[in-house]
């Protein structure tokens, strides 16, 4: 049985609905099985906030591929859609972050799974909870960020 996989999309940079709909096709393309995929919502920015507010999604799926294998095929589709790493929490086209990859707990200097911020961002936790409700719904009703998320 395959693991379940919940990924994160954001855009601000650009047409953020474009950059979405580019990235779930290029995951796509590169095997990863979309399963479920959420509404898309307008956020604030994090961290930076001197930004254009984000487009937000969450998708759960599936891959044949060990967890750094994801990463990579991401890194190539955020470069493919213009993505520059200039500024930590800064602008950017698109943004893919892995949350969950099954049960997998994972600490490279490249990755870390569970996600280590996940618990502590609405702009996940709204989306991924409206796709996997089990998983992600008690953990948003103990986050405390108090940040918008609206549907688009």
């Amino acid at each position: 049985m395959s693991e379940k996989i919940v990924l994160s999309l954001g855009s601000n940079v650009g047409n953020r609905s474009e950059n979405l709909k580019h990235a779930l096709e290029s995951l796509a393309r590169d095997g990863f099985e979309i399963e479920k995929a959420s509404s898309v919502y307008e956020t604030e920015p994090v961290g930076y906030k001197e930004q254009s507010s984000f487009y937000n999604m969450a998708v759960s799926g599936t891959i044949g591929r060990e967890p750094e294998e994801l990463l990579a095929i991401i890194h190539r589709i955020e470069k493919e859609l213009g993505r520059e790493r200039v500024l930590k929490y800064g602008p950017r086209t698109i943004d893919i972050d892995i949350i969950i990859f099954g049960d997998r707990s994972l600490r490279t200097s490249d990755l870390i799974i569970p996600h280590p911020e996940y618990k502590n961002r609405k702009f996940v936790l709204v989306p991924a909870a409206e796709i996997e409700p089990v998983i992600f719904a008690d953990v948003l009703k103990k986050c405390s960020d108090s940040s918008e998320v609206k549907k688009v």
